[in-house]
């Protein structure tokens, strides 16, 4: 980020995806990278690379100086971000559940104890950051923010007001509370896409990552018993990197920066690169995770077709 701030180190983001794009969720509560629908479209969130100004989705207490603590739920990518206060505590839930009618980012802010006051900024820029999207307010209440091929809908019981070309809000959490917070992406060209029920898709999410894990099988020869979660963790990054409707796998859910600046080498991560992919793959085999591979086989076969010399890397 352009702004310095040291909570934008790569290493203070987490990760949520469905199998077919990725976000990144900053410590601070704030989804600053995420390209929408696909790993390699146009980011409609870009804070990482530049300013919030850029697109940004924060959702945290009021207090400046909160206790933060982070965890996935086991064997998923449902991730859990708890917030202490003065006034109380607060636990932020963000997934992306598996894709049906359209692509979803869900946020449950959960009353934990106390009282505790939340702000919600959301500021959508298409183009890496550059385009600015058409906002209306539908009769039902839902935000809608549309730019060229591009559309997301915000829908959430909070009541929200525009500001400086952001989306606002402010509410309270009392302990038992649970605040849903759910943006859609939909192509523009398309009806608006039906509510979706955030505690549903919270089921279905875990449901999907609990099958997924469950198939883990340890790998072969002397590991150390104490690997085992961070085994079991790596294996998740990796298979949300993988793209469920061709069997292609991103090297990575970020984008790439030039070596030197209006040099030549600028590698962008989210395609598939066949050296890493062929060691995802290993990975994922390695732990009998079978059906990555018949499906990257089948991708690989498709992109070939009937030029294999042409192939780049």
């Amino acid at each position: 980020m352009a702004d310095g701030d040291a909570e934008c180190r790569i290493e203070n983001f987490a990760l949520i995806g469905d199998c077919e794009t990725a976000a990144l969720v900053g410590r601070d509560g704030c989804v600053a990278w995420l390209c929408w629908p696909r790993f390699d479209s146009d980011a409609c969130f870009a804070s990482l690379l530049g300013s919030r100004e850029n697109g940004h989705w924060r959702i945290a207490p009021t207090d400046p100086n909160p206790e933060v603590s982070r965890r996935y739920r086991e064997g998923s990518l449902i991730l859990e971000t708890t917030f202490e206060t003065t006034s109380g505590a607060v636990r932020l839930i963000d997934f992306m559940p598996p894709r049906g009618e359209a692509s979803d980012v869900v946020r449950i802010v959960e009353g934990v104890s106390g009282e505790v006051e939340l702000a919600m900024e959301l500021t959508v820029r298409f183009g890496y950051g550059r385009v600015v999207p058409w906002v209306t307010r539908l009769e039902d209440g839902t935000l809608r923010a549309v730019a060229g091929p591009d559309m997301v809908v915000l829908r959430t019981p909070v009541p929200f007001e525009g500001a400086d070309m952001a989306t606002v809000a402010r509410f309270t959490v009392r302990p038992g509370e649970r605040v849903p917070f759910v943006l859609t992406y939909q192509p523009s060209h398309r009806p608006i896409p039906g509510p979706v029920d955030a505690e549903a898709a919270l089921a279905d999410a875990a449901a999907f990552w609990a099958e997924w894990s469950g198939r883990y099988e340890a790998p072969a020869g002397d590991v150390p018993p104490h690997w085992d979660e961070a085994i079991r963790r790596s294996l998740l990054t990796l298979k949300a990197l993988t793209y469920r409707p061709t069997g292609g796998i991103a090297a990575a859910a970020t984008t790439s920066l030039p070596e030197w600046i209006g040099g030549g080498r600028n590698w962008d991560y989210r395609y598939c690169w066949l050296r890493d992919a062929a060691l995802t793959l290993q990975a994922l085999v390695g732990a009998g995770h079978y059906g990555e591979l018949r499906a990257w086989r089948d991708w690989l076969r498709r992109t070939l077709a009937t030029q294999p010399r042409r192939v780049q890397i």
